[in-house]
């Protein structure tokens, strides 16, 4: 396995320095925790949406990236998700980092000073070459687009293997 990245932290004038920085909480963990940096919290209604701040600026090393994903339990309890999952932070930004979060479910959410609001995740990030051709090669997929492999070609495939259905 290639050496870990170093990810650079600091932390914004006026953030709390009491805040934990992104930690893995188990030791198989992929992704560390971002906290909200929100002295008096926020409450988003059903369907609204925030940029929350974690009061932190990366310095990502060059060929690597952040993807900000999130948080399962946040998700299924609560119907609170990332708008634009995975957001992606890039080894050349320097600004403050935020999680843009979206109340999905029913009833208000509130975001309390401290909470985990999302997951980091450090991942390569090579940089491909792109060429202008005549014809793309062929395969067995094709142009099937959204759907194409779905739910009934698998149906189908397992009442052909045996199943008695």
């Amino acid at each position: 396995m290639a050496q870990a990245p170093v990810i650079r932290i600091k932390r914004l004038e006026g953030a709390d320095p009491a805040l934990p920085l992104p930690r893995y909480e188990t030791v198989g963990a992929a992704g560390a925790d971002l906290r909200a940096d929100l002295p008096e919290g926020l409450e988003l209604a059903p369907g609204q949406r925030a940029l929350v701040p974690t009061g932190l600026v990366f310095e990502i090393p060059e060929g690597w990236e952040v993807q900000i994903r999130p948080r399962s339990g946040l998700a299924l309890k609560h119907g609170v998700t990332l708008v634009n999952a995975p957001g992606t932070i890039d080894c050349d930004y320097r600004g403050p980092v935020g999680v843009i979060l979206v109340n999905l479910g029913q009833e208000p959410f509130r975001i309390g000073h401290g909470d985990r609001i999302a997951q980091m995740v450090v991942a390569p990030a090579p940089q491909a070459r792109f060429e202008e051709v005549a014809a793309v090669g062929g395969t067995a997929r094709g142009a099937g687009g959204f759907g194409s492999t779905g739910v009934a070609a698998e149906r189908g495939a397992q009442a052909g293997a045996g199943g008695t259905g």
